[in-house]
């Protein structure tokens, strides 16, 4: 199978004839400068690198602000793009902080920004109409409808969710009306839970993934708990760590389905990792012919090993495979694995030896418990007998009363192959170098003019000082032109195709040759290092973002909206009246004009429900909503008298049995109780089915969780989930009013400051508050159930032990975390301990929120119906925070935990 057209040039690695059709981008990671260089001298055509803020490598060294002048001039004299992760949440705090590095990023020609908030790809096309950005894996695109949702946000390009299959890119590809470029990852480390859905770090120690802050609690050991007893699965305890992704097999099927971008993670690994992967993958794409692909692929497994691996797997690129995604033996780099140890004698090891070898090596020995100090060294001796060979180690270095037979023994460090990946990119001279296209005019008498194009279409000119003259024995024909024009070293070039356009025999001495070669060689650096002008909206024609949306009431009155100096009303629109003390904050006040049609948001195109609701339900009491997740929380919810109640079952079928019985309870009683119900959190292609039966229950409402629902339900009463990750008062209203949803829910990765700024940067009503919850840690494609309780590989062979079995997850220190599957076999896990933000109502209610949310996981119908009554209580100001704190605290058989609120 070719990865190029039949009749391409074959070519060596890194000389690209410029007339080649064009390969997908290769995008490596910089963490600092030598990474940065690492991967231009190795065939990057892009780099994704961080800056001090607002990147979801915080741990990483990242760049400074002042450095990206230098950095993108350096790149762009080798033709290489430079990408800045923008790629985390943006509390409303730092809005104004977002908008200064916002400038400075463009302002420096940087190429594109990633992104992962939308109210900051809101601002960044307020600031400017043509910078790129690109929508982060962190948006969690898994759909046609996500890119879509990319598409009309002002996003150019959307890098895939890592847990599509190509089968579903090429769903996607296909189902695009006008193709909008996809990045996928190629290869790297892989998270478990989908990126942007992932609060385990939140939740267990106030490290927000979605701040860049991940503690990678995936590469934890864990016991499985099924239905209260442990379940024996031997040296299988890192039921969460995959092995890392490996996509080089998959790269003619990625070319095939026409993607844009390949993207190598690893802002946290080192220089020879980057070199290691980046010269790999750009040999593989510069593969002349099938043969050439296969012999890469070949040999290059060792290198990409040794690189970092916990073991090397093609992700999720052929679809689901449970048995196969976490081997579940380890959670850390390994390597190459050379043999089991058969004998230990005289302080030395015997094995069968699996992988190449050599003195001076690294090697670490497995005893199957990772998770303690394990032995290890460099290799001394090697003696070989017969098909075993004796391994020799420095005089202490190992205790071999803690190595065994059986135990496994990897390659963890080649200084070799680090001195050899170190030299491709030493020295200041560029080692890399991309290919320009010459084109040689001219006549006897007449000067030679010769034209150079780069690859990135910038265009050089040079006449020669002199005239061409009759050649009488040796004229310049094509070879001689390439000798001499081709003396690019020192440069960013090669040269690749040459035309000659010279007329008759003429000759020009050498020197001026040379002379036109280094003129032109400068033009181009010249051209490409000037800076890429992008518009800039200057800070005299842009209102701040200070203030947010409008003002704070002074004397607890409604919002006042501001009349001029409003980022989202720009000159040429008018501004809506400011809202008069006592009625509602006017909707049309924000308008949403970011080069989009916005959605008609008058009252009048809201549901009729939405309507209704809104004409009966009180505007200044605090509601408790409450979630239950089986029907017999549902029944004591309705004996309580709740009147909105959210259904998250794992089996949907139910819903219409949860409607059918609210509807018995309210009988002819007015007005009835509101049930609405929650389809899964992720929505692949293929999947409209799950909806399709969803709304067929004829629920009141659907809590919308992802892209795809913000449409399918959009003649429906809706409410935003936490899942939309709205940490901003951009965010909250693009998705309340460009999508005329009725409220939405305020992110969990908010502590109680953040969560006032929010409530402070628009209208509070806007927000509904999970005040008492399990936080969702781990939401996965990865079946734990199917990985570990079954011996197949997906749903349809598995046997569905999640039907019939009740998991928890036990941790380090014990605690018992509850796992859940969906309907489409996604798995979450549950914090173990209930968390409450009971403290922080009243100041929320003073803030002006009136919207408040209890879930419930597994409680019993005592313990729902304890709680119910207790958060009413508080809501009535009948208790205050710290009492329900305290009870809370004796009611739960855990305890409860204040959780990310407390900061």
């Amino acid at each position: 199978m070719s990865l190029i057209e039949p009749n391409a040039i074959p070519v060596s690695v890194g000389l690209r004839p410029a007339a080649r059709p064009r390969a997908p981008e290769l995008l490596s990671p910089a963490g600092d400068w030598e990474c940065a260089k690492a991967a231009v001298e190795n065939g990057a055509d892009a780099i994704y690198f961080g800056l001090e803020r607002f990147n979801a490598r915080m741990r990483a060294n990242n760049f400074t602000e002042a450095d990206l002048p230098r950095l993108m001039e350096f790149l762009h004299r080798r033709g290489v793009k430079g990408y800045v992760t923008f790629n985390t949440l943006v509390f409303a705090t730092e809005m104004v902080e977002a908008e200064q590095y916002l400038r400075a990023i463009i302002a420096a020609g940087v190429d594109a920004t990633i992104v992962q908030d939308v109210g900051i790809c809101r601002l960044i096309r307020q600031l400017s109409p043509d910078f790129p950005i690109h929508a982060s894996t962190q948006m969690t695109v898994t759909s046609a409808g996500g890119v879509e949702f990319a598409r009309e946000l002002g996003c150019q390009l959307v890098v895939l969710a890592r847990e599509c299959s190509l089968r579903e890119i090429e769903k996607i590809q296909a189902a695009q009306s006008a193709p909008l470029p996809l990045e996928v990852f190629i290869h790297g480390a892989l998270c478990v839970a989908y990126s942007g859905q992932c609060l385990t770090s939140e939740s267990l120690g106030g490290r927000s993934a979605n701040r860049g802050e991940c503690a990678q609690a995936c590469r934890m050991p864990y016991e499985l708990i099924s239905d209260g007893k442990p379940v024996p699965l031997g040296d299988r305890r890192y039921l969460l760590s995959p092995q890392d992704l490996a996509g080089m097999e998959a790269l003619p099927a990625l070319l095939r389905a026409g993607m844009a971008s390949l993207k190598i993670e690893g802002r946290l690994k080192t220089p020879e990792y980057v070199a290691n992967v980046t010269r790999v993958y750009r040999q593989a794409l510069d593969a002349a012919t099938p043969a050439d692909y296969e012999k890469v692929r070949r040999e290059t497994r060792y290198d990409l090993e040794m690189g970092f691996s916990r073991g090397l797997y093609p992700g999720w690129f052929n679809g689901i495979n449970n048995q196969e995604l976490a081997h579940a033996r380890f959670g850390k780099k390994r390597g190459v694995y050379l043999g089991d140890v058969r004998r230990i004698h005289a302080e030395r090891i015997t094995l069968q030896l699996e992988a190449p070898l050599k003195a001076g090596d690294g090697v670490v020995f497995d005893a199957g418990h990772p998770d303690q100090p394990e032995e290890g060294g460099r290799v001394y001796t090697l003696e070989k007998r017969g098909a075993e060979t004796l391994l020799g180690f420095g005089h202490g270095d190992l205790d071999y009363n803690r190595i065994h037979i059986g135990d496994k023994l990897w390659k963890t460090s080649d200084p070799e192959l680090d001195r050899r990946l170190r030299q491709t990119f030493a020295g200041e001279k560029p080692l890399f170098r991309r290919p320009i296209a010459l084109e040689v005019h001219g006549c006897a008498g007449q000067p030679m003019t010769i034209v150079a194009r780069d690859e990135q279409g910038h265009v050089a000119q040079a006449a020669s000082t002199m005239p061409l003259g009759v050649a009488e024995k040796q004229p310049l024909g094509e070879n001689q032109l390439r000798e001499q024009l081709g003396r690019l070293g020192g440069t960013p070039f090669t040269l690749g195709e040459l035309k000659n356009h010279l007329t008759g025999a003429v000759i020009l001495p050498v020197s001026e040759l040379n002379r036109l070669r280094r003129d032109l060689s400068a033009q181009l650096e010249t051209l490409r290092a000037q800076p890429k002008r992008w518009t800039l909206a200057q800070p005299g024609e842009l209102p701040s973002i200070a203030s947010g949306y409008g003002v704070p009431p002074s004397g607890g009155g409604a919002w006042e909206v501001p009349t001029t100096e409003r980022i989202f009303n720009p000159p040429d629109r008018a501004v809506a009246p400011p809202a008069k003390a006592g009625t509602p904050y006017p909707d049309a006040s924000y308008p949403c004009d970011l080069g989009v049609q916005r959605a008609d948001l008058s009252r009048n195109s809201l549901p009729d429900q939405a309507r209704e609701a809104e004409k009966s339900a009180p505007s200044t009491s605090p509601e408790l909503i409450v979630l239950v997740r089986d029907l017999s929380q549902l029944e004591v919810a309705l004996e309580c008298g709740v009147r909105t109640i959210y259904c998250d079952f794992e089996n949907p079928k139910l819903y219409r049995d949860a409607v059918n019985a609210t509807r018995c309870s309210a009988g002819c009683s007015s007005p009835q109780p509101a049930i609405w119900v929650a389809p899964p959190r992720i929505f692949k292609t293929g999947e409209e089915w799950i909806l399709k039966q969803i709304r067929s229950c004829g629920a009141d409402g659907y809590v919308v969780r992802n892209y795809d629902h913000l449409k399918y339900f959009a003649d429906c009463r809706r409410v935003g989930d936490y899942s939309l990750n709205v940490a901003n008062g951009l965010t909250a209203d693009y998705f309340k009013n460009r999508f005329g949803l009725e409220r939405v829910t305020a992110s969990y990765d908010l502590n109680f400051t953040q969560l006032e700024a929010l409530l402070r940067s628009a209208p509070p009503e806007w927000f509904e508050i999970t005040i008492h919850q399990h936080i969702p840690m781990f939401h996965m494609e990865h079946c734990v159930f199917c990985a570990f309780l079954s011996s197949g590989t997906d749903y349809t062979n598995c046997g569905r032990p999640c039907d019939d079995h009740k998991v928890k997850l036990r941790d380090r220190v014990g605690a018992e975390h509850p796992l859940k599957a969906d309907v489409g076999c996604r798995n979450t896990v549950f914090n173990s301990r209930a968390q409450t933000g009971s403290e922080y109502v009243a100041r929320m209610i003073a803030l002006g929120a009136r919207h408040f949310r209890i879930e419930f996981l597994e409680e019993t119908a005592v313990e729902v119906r304890q709680n119910i009554t207790r958060y009413r209580q508080l809501l009535r100001g009948e208790i205050d925070g710290a009492q329900l704190w305290r009870e809370l605290k004796l009611l739960n058989q855990l305890g409860v935990t204040r959780g990310q609120m407390a900061g």
